[in-house]
């Protein structure tokens, strides 16, 4: 397991730059951290992040948009991509870019007392609800979306897109812990799974399960899936060497 975290104080707004960064490096975490099997994403000090640096929307026009929105994407897309699983470990705030960020990685651990919110109608943007939709129902994405308001992590969890919610100092460990029971499994089908899960997610039950099932037939040829079967038959924990 590896950790990335965002470093951009006050509250770790993204200006382009860092969503360049963003892009780089989870298009290639495998290079940045081959022994890897997950990753865990912070942002330092109080807050995981506070949105799009407010200062790039005052030079934001029609003309200049296009390349702009498209860095912003090609981050959140690399994060999504990533080949490795992703968990956001939030506190603080997550606003508008954050709630993109977090709801861009597989699982979300927060702090008690964290907030999200959709802050971009307040701000003259558009952006986030799409990625909210991902933790949350379309009435609760609209109702944010709509007023902007903070949101407390405690009462979105009933939803289902924050896998727990815990004290602040214990926010790093469990987001470590959630990635350990993770990364105990083969790496070949971490990997594979992590590739399904993207490909399914908004697919047809039946091409869902035909997709799903063309995976199996890869994984079968592994050596990773042969050790699972045996050591189940031998009553021991598996061996796995990542082939």
């Amino acid at each position: 397991m590896t950790t990335v975290t965002m470093r951009r104080p006050p509250v770790n707004a993204v200006n382009q730059p860092m969503y360049a960064e963003i892009k780089r490096l989870f298009s290639r975490i495998e290079e940045y951290a081959p022994d890897a099997r997950a990753v865990v994403l912070v942002g330092e000090g109080k807050h995981f992040c506070g949105g799009n640096d407010l200062e790039e929307f005052k030079t934001l026009s029609p003309q200049n948009s296009g390349p702009r929105m498209m860095a912003v994407r090609e981050a959140f897309w690399a994060i999504y991509d990533s080949a490795l699983p992703v968990i956001a470990a939030v506190r603080g705030v997550a606003v508008g870019t954050g709630v993109a960020l977090a709801a861009s990685c597989d699982l979300v651990v927060a702090a008690e007392g964290a907030r999200f919110s959709l802050p971009e109608i307040g701000v003259g943007v558009m952006g986030g609800a799409k990625h909210m939709s991902r933790l949350v129902p379309q009435g609760v994405v609209r109702l944010m979306h709509y007023t902007a308001d903070l949101i407390p992590a405690e009462d979105l969890v009933q939803y289902g897109g924050i896998a727990s919610i815990v004290s602040s100092e214990e926010l790093e460990q469990a987001a470590t812990r959630l990635a350990h029971r993770i990364t105990r499994h083969s790496p070949v089908a971490i990997k594979i799974a992590k590739r399904s899960l993207n490909q399914i997610e908004y697919m047809d039950l039946k091409s869902g399960y035909q997709f799903e099932q063309s995976l199996t037939a890869e994984l079968s040829g592994t050596e990773d899936a042969k050790e699972a079967v045996q050591a189940f038959f031998e009553r021991r924990e598996p061996q796995y060497t990542g082939k």
